[in-house]
């Protein structure tokens, strides 16, 4: 028996080291082909540029989340995680960011904090963007995060102070987009940017489709006016299986003292009537997001919400999950 304990246990630990050997190797293998389903988007923020609530509102919109009959929005952002690898890209560095990506982290990432391997703008207005100061030198200091951007907003980064510090010093390396030119991050997911009219003083806007191995997102929290658009947007639903569309205003006059024309986007109400030809599959894969505090359907037990909801359309809420 002394003789042959150890070598008993010298033979239990071979297999054990094989079959660690096996495991890691058949790991490695997966992490490199991802099988299908194992994709998701998880909305991280529904809220327009300025969150809710917004700073000098006293309308009742806001007293209510002061009230605590209402939580707070974060600002309009997706993350497009890979189950498998446990990766994700982010759409929209938010001032919310901090938030978005603990809430990412906590709901569906249980490991050690990481940063996204990619993070995409649609364009340069305050919500969209300004996220990325929490990547600098003042906070976390990250190391070469790739940033997608569009040939005017990778000018104005480059630029522009504070954002041509974060490139100066290797805190984000700009990555190149072009309008409809497919990026593929591996050979089960695609990203297409899509240019559409809206207020581009520092940069273009676009929106994005997001293909993954069975189904398809696609993503405008900003436009103008659908009819302005050289694309048919309801041609566009019908090629993809949910439709994440600029939902800012319920209704015209929403702005107390602002002349809305000044900020133009499509009324929730000319949505729906832009849409009423649709079938209810389609008009289903439709949810409204990017919601301005003003907008009745921000809140949870809304007339407006509910009327939507009886139209056959959704209204984004933070945490949605949609498989791709």
């Amino acid at each position: 028996m002394l003789i042959q304990m150890p070598f008993i246990i010298f033979f239990r630990l071979t297999l054990l080291f094989i079959g660690l050997s096996i495991h890691n190797s058949f790991a490695q293998k997966i992490a490199e082909k991802p099988s299908t389903g194992e994709y998701y988007i998880q909305v991280l923020g529904v809220a327009q540029d300025a969150g809710y609530p917004q700073l000098g509102c006293s309308q009742k919109c806001c007293k209510n989340f002061w009230n605590k009959k209402e939580t707070k929005k974060h600002i309009v952002s997706l993350a497009l995680v890979n189950k498998l690898t446990n990766q994700y890209f982010l759409f929209e560095a938010t001032t919310d960011i901090k938030e978005q990506l603990q809430m990412l982290q906590k709901t569906n990432m249980p490991q050690p904090f990481q940063l996204p391997s990619g993070i995409f703008i649609t364009h340069a207005h305050i919500g969209h963007y300004t996220g990325l100061m929490q990547l600098g030198r003042e906070a976390l200091g990250a190391n070469k995060i790739p940033v997608f951007a569009m040939p005017k907003l990778d000018s104005f980064l480059r630029n522009n102070g504070p954002w041509s510090q974060l490139v100066a010093l290797n805190n984000i390396v700009l990555k190149p987009l072009s309008d409809k030119i497919s990026l593929q991050p591996d050979s089960s997911l695609k990203i297409t940017p899509i240019r559409v009219p809206h207020r581009d003083e520092f940069s273009e806007t676009v929106g994005f489709v997001i293909q993954g191995p069975q189904k398809k997102l696609l993503f405008i929290p900003d436009i103008d006016k659908w009819e302005k658009w050289d694309s048919d947007i309801t041609d566009l639903i019908k090629t993809v299986d949910y439709a994440l569309l600029d939902g800012t205003f319920y209704k015209n006059g929403e702005l107390p003292n602002r002349d809305m024309r000044e900020v133009p986007h499509p009324f929730v109400e000319e949505s729906i009537k832009h849409f009423t030809k649709l079938s209810k599959t389609e008009k289903k894969k439709i949810i409204f997001i990017h919601l301005n505090h003003t907008n009745p359907l921000i809140r949870k037990n809304s007339l407006e919400k509910k009327s939507v909801q009886q139209n056959g359309f959704q209204i984004a809420e933070e945490g949605m999950l949609f498989k791709l």
